[in-house]
């Protein structure tokens, strides 16, 4: 028991190194291209609907700070919420929203600086440690890691900037990919549907088993596949029958 105990110990150790490698791979590409938009551009619409690109910045400053109240909670062991409630979040993007290109950029990065320092002072025990995510049942500290990677990159390409889902990292989309996919498992909302992924040196398929009926196939290429997933593409660059889907989370 022992030894399989320390197996999973180092394995939680070796994927948070890896996580926190494409989490902060994935942040400077966030901050150049935050870094890039002006006055004008900032208030321009994103992808989301009645949401401008100033939207979007507030919420990925936020939910830094979110994800960063519950590595407290799994390191000190005290109870402590993402956010105090969904109002408190919302007002807190609205008034961001209004900022400054300068001041939006400025609590961005600052925002990604806490995140990266409260991942630096969890010891390494903290990080199995289970938390409350407001959305789904409860999760182990280490998955806050993928659960940044997600936000990140999805609003990146929700700025409409410079960043679409094919250019996600082969290895970040892959993984994107599977926590999607496990969103949807289970829900008796979602069609029965397998999914193909062709990346290139390998291919992976995903099943979503929401029914019992007999599954649709859906195949292409990750990044097209991914934003299909999450609601923001169609599925015109896919291959097979592609079945409405219920809203992602």
């Amino acid at each position: 028991m022992a030894d399989i105990a320390l197996g999973t110990a180092a394995q939680v150790t070796s994927e948070v190194a890896a996580q926190l490698s494409a989490v902060d791979r994935a942040t400077q590409r966030l901050l150049r291209t935050v870094g890039d938009l002006d006055e004008v551009s900032v208030r321009q619409p994103s992808l989301l609907p009645r949401w401008s690109r100033a939207h979007v910045i507030a919420h990925l400053a936020r939910n830094a700070d979110g994800l960063v109240n519950l590595m407290i909670w799994a390191r000190t062991g005290i109870e402590h919420a993402m956010y105090a409630s969904r109002d408190d979040r919302d007002q807190a993007i609205a008034e961001g929203s209004q900022h400054s290109h300068q001041l939006l950029f400025e609590d961005l990065a600052a925002s990604c600086d806490r995140f990266a320092s409260a991942v630096q002072e969890m010891p390494d025990h903290a990080w199995t440690a289970e938390i409350a995510y407001p959305v789904g049942d409860p999760i182990p500290a280490h998955h806050v890691l993928r659960l940044r990677l997600m936000e990140v990159w999805v609003h990146l390409v929700d700025l409409d900037h410079d960043v679409d889902f094919a250019d996600i990292p082969r290895p970040d989309v892959e993984q994107l990919l599977e926590d999607a996919v496990q969103q949807f498992g289970g829900r008796p909302d979602v069609p029965a549907l397998a999914v193909e992924v062709d990346f290139g040196d390998h291919q992976r398929t995903w099943d979503l088993r929401g029914t019992t009926a007999p599954p649709s196939r859906v195949r292409g290429e990750p990044g097209p596949m991914l934003g299909w997933l999450l609601g923001r593409t169609d599925a015109q660059d896919l291959q097979g029958t592609a079945p409405d889907l219920p809203d992602w989370r």
